[in-house]
């Protein structure tokens, strides 16, 4: 390890933060860091179908350094983003070292003191997976990274005890981000994410492989579509502004996602007060969480959706089916 000062050092006075922020990209196991002075950039991906990212912003913390080292300053070139890939699984294990434990999830569970809007999380609100007091947790986090090839250190203090974890960090190996062309834009919704939880959750009865968003300018408005080997299912969303609070769909569109990808989105979908859904002309589908991190400050959580092509045979049952619904007479 370096002698070096560190050319980064951030404090939260909450671990449990950081912990249920970065939980929501944890789909995979390792993620994509960019150290820049607004924030962190945590980027994890799948397949290269589904990318994950959450930017912890640098007011999340108390105390916030960033002070890259030597660069040719009398040449004005800008110095590089150091940028880097660790564990994610890793990382999330070690913030929850001094017992951050999970809390029930709305998604494994029907009872009611959980599930659905009037379950406790929603009683509560989001905000309160972020409250200290609720949780009994006030630990300290001290993050820094020495530079290059160092690995990034974690410590973790809590009632007088203090934890120092050094994660290996590796060469990036992300490609480039999904693109997404947000001057093409074929819909544009904002509702509250747990409406969008609810509906997946109930989806979820057919083991659906694929899920279909359908929009249009005339009823119905907003459909959720799935297709799996135990049948098919719909939810649809009136245009009523207590469901959706914004609602910019000048044509129909009919796209298709694979289900267990969009479901990887969930954790985020639990903790968000509103989501943001944007679809380009390519299908790409962006799903933009807003959360509540502390009374008057959020966090920004973001995916990214490659639309399912269907190979030969496999038929385009999903948009059949959800070109049937949309013939109905709404009730």
């Amino acid at each position: 390890m370096s002698n070096q000062a560190p050319i980064f050092i951030a404090v939260s006075s909450s671990a449990r933060q950081l912990f249920q922020l970065l939980r929501c990209i944890g789909f995979a196991s390792k993620a994509q860091v960019q150290i820049t002075k607004e924030g962190l950039r945590f980027t994890a991906e799948e397949s290269r179908v589904m990318q994950g990212l959450a930017f912890l912003e640098a007011a999340l913390f108390t105390n916030y350094t960033f002070k890259p080292r030597d660069s040719n300053d009398a040449t004005g070139e800008e110095r590089e983003i150091p940028t880097f890939q660790i564990s994610l699984s890793s990382l999330l294990e070690t913030l929850q070292i001094f017992g951050v434990y999970d809390t029930k999830d709305r998604w494994s569970s029907r009872d009611p003191a959980y599930g659905g809007v009037s379950g406790s999380l929603a009683r509560g609100g989001p905000a309160a997976a972020f409250d200290n007091r609720v949780l009994g947790l006030a630990g300290v986090c001290r993050l820094s990274y020495g530079g290059a090839g160092e690995p990034l250190c974690v410590t973790l203090e809590e009632t007088g005890v203090v934890t120092t974890c050094e994660l290996v960090t590796y060469e990036p190996e992300m490609h480039a981000e999904i693109p997404f062309n947000k001057f093409a834009i074929t819909q544009r919704i904002i509702m509250r994410a747990n409406w969008l939880y609810d509906a997946i959750a109930e989806l979820s009865s057919t083991s659906p492989t694929r899920l279909t968003f359908v929009a249009s300018p005339k009823p119905p408005y907003f459909t959720l579509h799935s297709n799996g080997p135990l049948g098919s299912a719909t939810v649809e969303f009136s245009k009523d502004p207590q469901l959706l609070e914004t609602f910019e769909v000048p044509s129909r569109t009919v796209n298709t996602y694979k289900y267990t990808l969009i479901k990887g989105a969930t954790r985020a979908m639990a903790l968000a007060t509103k989501v943001s859904i944007r679809v380009d002309e390519q299908g790409v589908l962006s799903l933009q969480f807003l959360i509540e991190v502390e009374v008057g400050q959020t966090n920004y959580i973001d995916f990214r959706f490659v639309p399912y092509v269907a190979e030969a045979g496999d038929g385009d049952g999903d948009e059949e089916d959800a070109d049937q619904d949309a013939d109905q007479d709404p009730l």
